[in-house]
């Protein structure tokens, strides 16, 4: 009978990973299946107890892949038996033995313990065959390293996904050596069982330019609609009082990295707006002696202003409307901060 239930699943997310960092911050995503891991590896990153690190990691993934090495099938079998002992889960915990006579028979002999095993390190069908016949719950073949050696690696998976199909075995083909988001699209179309991946090709398969585009423009959106000028506006030094200097609007601009700064009388009342056009034409003028005239000695140009409590989305068409990078932002008559056009989208 064809393993047709099997066909129904979804192929099932593993993380590929000896990093307990990474581990720990993918498995906060909430929906990954497993951890395929090789402990010994986690020596690089200074761990020395092994035993406690499989353990702790038995207690934040839903299923622990980790290797059972032995020279023997009865040294393998040992070994998954004392990790059990240890404290993992025979329901949770699926022991990685590399193919070989021994370790297809120490396989069967797991399996009929009620234990499951990975059979790995697959390169040939002919491997995945002696694996599917011992009872393998995962067959591994290693796409990425096949490749590396020139061999058609997705044409190996694809003939043990036939044979599982094919043949009814109740064992799962796992995608495994994922180098690049490429190889679980091809995973994903051969129809495997199961695809582990590292953290860092995990954390690019939700990336696109054109989702990147849509999102940022949505949140632009919302922002527009949601926001007022008055969320947004700099209110720091953004007017000056006219019997001030030219220097010191040149300051204040500088300080609030403005375009133009307001021009208030002791009530603060708008009388007109210095921008750096009026400091560009007055130093082309006047020279620097220009710095030290009074804004008083300048024609006042009334601003274009916006209410405080207007939404972004009218400071938005403003903007467009009149074709300036900076307003200013006005209550009751009265200068209360500037909006410039950078502002509509920075948080």
């Amino acid at each position: 009978m064809k393993a047709i239930q099997q066909l129904n699943l979804p192929m099932e997310l593993y993380l590929d990973s000896a990093n307990l960092p990474e581990i720990e911050n993918a498995f906060e995503l909430g929906f990954l299946y497993g951890l395929t891991t090789t402990p010994t590896f986690m020596h690089r990153d200074g761990i020395t107890d092994i035993d406690g690190t499989i353990l702790k990691l038995a207690k934040i993934v839903p299923v622990l892949q980790v290797e059972a090495l032995g020279e023997t099938a009865e040294e393998i079998k040992a070994e998954a038996q004392r990790l059990v002992d240890l404290g993992l889960d025979k329901s949770k915990t699926v022991f990685k033995i590399p193919i070989s006579l021994e370790g297809a028979k120490a396989c069967k002999m797991l399996v009929n313990d009620g234990m499951m095993v990975n059979l790995h390190l697959i390169y040939t069908v002919q491997q995945a065959y002696i694996a599917l016949s011992a009872g393998a719950t995962y067959i591994c073949p290693l796409v990425g390293r096949l490749q590396d050696q020139g061999h058609d690696a997705l044409a190996l998976v694809e003939q043990c996904v036939n044979a599982v199909d094919q043949y009814g075995y109740a064992s799962k083909i796992m995608f495994s050596s994922v180098r690049h988001p490429e190889h679980v699209r091809n995973a994903l179309n051969i129809g495997v069982h199961a695809c582990t991946i590292p953290w860092k090709v995990l954390k690019q398969l939700p990336n696109n330019n054109f989702t990147e585009l849509g999102t940022r423009q949505f949140f632009e959106h919302t922002r527009l609609m949601t926001l007022t000028v008055q969320d947004v506006m700099r209110s720091q030094n953004c007017s000056i009082n006219a019997n001030k200097k030219v220097m010191d609007a040149l300051m204040a601009m500088t300080v609030n990295k403005l375009g133009a700064v307001t021009i208030v009388d002791d009530a603060n009342n708008i009388l007109g707006v210095f921008t750096d056009g009026d400091l560009r034409r007055g130093l082309e003028s006047g020279g620097e002696a220009m710095l030290q005239r009074s804004l008083l000695s300048f024609d006042k140009k009334m601003p274009i202003s916006i209410a405080a409590d207007a939404s972004l989305y009218e400071a938005s068409k403003l903007f467009k409307e009149r074709k300036v990078d900076n307003v200013v932002v006005a209550s009751d008559g009265k200068a209360v901060g500037m909006l410039d056009i950078h502002d509509l989208l920075e948080s």
